[in-house]
């Protein structure tokens, strides 16, 4: 009688300590994988943590960390959005439109948040209104915000970025890049509302159930098509931070951020079947792409087995999180 009652006194704690590991690792398994991709690239490149190194790390950091903001939002109701790289060129184009003057800032700020905004509302309606496919909307109003930019640059965009932006996307403060600064205020503001407000509560029981939401009193359509427009909207501020940091404006400023950001937010938790993640989780995501990129580089690894390595420790870091939250 008394070894069975050892054994099961065994047998429970060991399921008890089995349960906190599996909690601790479906809670902050992308973080401990982030922190092990950084230890392991010091550990073949020391450089890699040099001052120089980490600023510059930080400076990519930032626009992808505010795009991914505005896909977790969307995501997170079910959807996907491919038109914010579209949005960010878009961006850049209209900031070397207006005269490249500091005064002209604040301008081109509310032009081109409009102009993002107006574009996630314009998907938003496709999806929610028209029944249209999230993949088939944010494809037709990528286009459609290619076919606008190329007609009114001919396809050759000219002017400057204002030298506001220029030390918005690229200037430090103490070591402290300007861009990081302004994405850490995006996402403590956008935390706060997607955690501890009631529209985040109405995001996640939307992109949990819609069904559900409908029969709670939830406008679903409505905030589906609220969160395409804060996507819109931030990548148009991504948009003109990359353009700030790049130092050189042409039609394809961003390209590849929509598939990034998407990878990215997945990567940290965020579930594509919706009402699951968090921005926390998302920019953990972030940060391993732009670890991964900077580390292959700093190995020196070629161009072709640099992708491979990307695409290896993406799948590596899917499958931790798909195991962990089960």
């Amino acid at each position: 009688m008394a070894v069975a009652k050892v054994n099961e006194a065994v047998n429970s704690t060991a399921s008890s300590t089995a349960f906190r590991l599996g909690d601790i690792g479906k809670k902050y398994g992308i973080f401990l994988f982030l922190m092990a991709a950084i230890l392991l690239t010091t550990a073949l490149t020391p450089a890699f943590l040099s001052p120089a190194n980490i600023a510059n790390m930080l400076m990519q950091f930032a626009p992808l960390a505010i795009v991914v903001i505005g896909q977790t939002f969307v995501i997170l109701v079910r959807g996907l959005d491919l038109s914010v790289a579209s949005v960010m060129a878009t961006a850049a184009v209209i900031a070397t439109s207006f005269s490249g003057q500091d005064s002209s800032a604040l301008v081109i700020l509310l032009a081109c948040v409009a102009m993002g905004a107006a574009t996630g509302l314009a998907n938003g309606l496709l999806v929610t209104k028209r029944n249209v496919s999230p993949f088939l909307a944010t494809l037709a109003t990528m286009v459609v915000l290619q076919g606008f930019r190329f007609a009114a640059t001919q396809g050759a965009p000219s002017g400057n970025v204002p030298p506001v932006f220029r030390a918005l996307g690229s200037a430090t403060f103490y070591g402290v890049p300007y861009n990081l600064m302004v994405m850490v205020v995006l996402a403590i503001a956008f935390t706060v509302l997607l955690h501890r407000a009631a529209f985040g509560r109405r995001v996640y029981i939307t992109g949990g159930n819609p069904i559900t939401a409908h029969l709670v009193g939830i406008a679903a359509d409505r905030v589906t098509m609220t969160c395409y427009i804060i996507c819109g909207a931030m990548a148009a501020m991504a948009g003109l931070v990359l353009s700030g940091f790049v130092g050189v404006v042409d039609n394809f400023v961003g390209r590849g951020f929509e598939l990034d950001s998407i990878v990215a937010a997945v990567m940290g938790g965020v579930a594509l079947s919706g009402g699951r993640g968090t921005i926390p989780g998302a920019l953990a995501g972030a940060a391993i792409l732009v670890v991964l990129s900077n580390a292959v580089v700093m190995i020196g690894m070629p161009v072709q087995l640099q992708i491979i390595v990307k695409g290896v420790v993406i799948i590596a870091a899917a499958t931790l999180y798909v195991r962990t939250a089960k």
